[in-house]
């Protein structure tokens, strides 16, 4: 279930990693970037307390969005904060693995796979 979201994820980072950007400036896709980041985090929490045994699997691809995008400053703060918000979030809410954090973990992949989908059709090369 996680492959597709997975492939597409690395197809965006590798993608992402086009012309040299200014230090701190926006990129027309942070917004996107923040919000999959989010995703990222909150499938690292969720599919921990749901016995996926998937380990760091998901903080591990966010550190690779992270190398792929090399954000510094202020992007660099925002995507770990929207990592970061997405596991507290439902760290808060769920503290079991039940059937509502299943149906959330199926519906973040596709969002998260749309996203990376729309990313890579709006600015591979």
């Amino acid at each position: 279930m996680s492959k597709p979201i997975l492939a597409v994820l690395i197809l965006v980072s590798v993608c992402i990693c086009g012309p040299a950007r200014a230090q701190d400036a926006a990129a027309p896709f942070d917004g996107d970037l923040q919000r999959l980041a989010e995703i990222l985090g909150t499938l690292h929490y969720l599919r921990g307390i749901c016995g996926s045994n998937e380990g760091p699997k998901w903080r591990n691809q966010m550190q690779a969005l992270i190398d792929a995008e090399t954000p510094s400053g202020e992007r660099r703060a925002r995507m770990i904060a929207g990592f970061n918000r997405g596991y507290n979030g439902f760290q808060q809410t769920y503290r079991s693995c039940t059937p509502a954090a299943s149906v959330a973990i199926r519906r973040y992949i596709e969002e998260g796979s749309k996203i990376s989908r729309d990313l890579t059709a709006r600015y591979a090369n």
